[in-house]
């Protein structure tokens, strides 16, 4: 498959679908967390290094396969978000976001140090392991289970606590216990994400991984409508081409940029789907083919 769009599809748009499939893990993963349960995080891109550097430094200084990689890479991250969720469960909107910053800092420091990853310098020497099929598949995959659980008792109940916690709680949710899950689960995409990530571009350093990526992850989501799916998906799309469209006015790119999501933040305040998921788009088609 990917010997086939090597040759017949453009290098460059090649890379941006790649990229988008990346992006789009990692925006899923944030939906959860900030989206579905309500935990505004700031600091997505600490659990995005984490999966990274990890992967990269499994397989370069010790040959492990690149998806048993990933996958540790992804379990790290988890393991962090478990450790982060725990403290933060009474705290929230300012005050949570705040610590996600801090948290997602700290990460970069550490790897500013980090011998092993390169330190400041960076990590270099990473196999290319990352392909457009092997990224879509397990795009597809997260899709699928992120459906499934927003669907299920757990995803609503998940919702209830981003409505009104207190509520919740009194239906009988266990909410330290869902909103622990929430990060675990938005963590381990992360890492999944970063995972990818460095395996795409031969070359990682702690900048990748700034507050400006997260804020980056964080505006893809608000922007599809947090919460929704779909609405995620979009804002992703949007936001990983907007940029690359915009190259043609090199010195004036992110002055549109900017300008563009406070135009649709103004016009659309819940997003472009709002909190449209995916279960309603199959009802209304139903609807039209009755």
């Amino acid at each position: 498959m990917d010997a086939f769009l090597t040759q017949y599809v453009d290098a460059y748009y090649l890379r941006i679908m790649v990229f988008i499939g990346i992006n789009i893990i990692l925006t899923l993963g944030l939906n959860l967390i900030t989206g579905v349960t309500g935990q505004l995080s700031m600091g997505h891109a600490g659990f995005m290094s984490l999966g990274a550097y990890t992967s990269a430094i499994l397989s370069v200084h010790y040959a492990v396969p690149f998806f048993v990689a990933l996958l540790a890479g992804a379990l790290v991250a988890a393991l962090f978000g478990f450790l982060l969720g725990i403290p933060t469960l009474r705290l929230e909107g300012d005050y949570l976001a705040v610590v996600t910053i801090g948290f997602a800092e700290i990460i970069r420091v550490f790897f500013l140090n980090f011998e092993p990853g390169g330190k400041a310098v960076g990590f270099s020497g990473i196999p290319q392991s990352t392909t457009f099929t092997g990224v879509w598949i397990v795009v597809i995959i997260v899709i699928y289970l992120n459906y499934k659980l927003l669907n299920s008792r757990a995803g609503r109940s998940l919702y209830a606590i981003r409505e009104n916690e207190i509520a919740a709680e009194a239906c009988g949710v266990n909410t330290t216990r869902m909103k622990v899950l929430a990060f675990t689960m938005g963590a381990f995409l992360g890492g999944l994400g970063g995972g990818f990530f460095a395996h795409y571009m031969y070359f990682i350093e702690p900048g990748n991984f700034g507050f400006m990526k997260s804020i980056e992850l964080l505006n893809m989501v608000v922007l599809g409508g947090m919460g929704s799916i779909p609405g995620v998906i979009l804002g992703t799309v949007i936001l990983t081409i907007a940029p690359e469209m915009l190259r043609i006015v090199q010195d004036y790119r992110m002055l549109f940029y900017g300008a563009l999501l406070v135009i649709l933040m103004i016009f659309r305040p819940n997003g472009l789907l709002g909190d449209v998921r995916i279960y309603d788009i199959k009802k209304r088609l139903f609807r039209k083919e009755v």
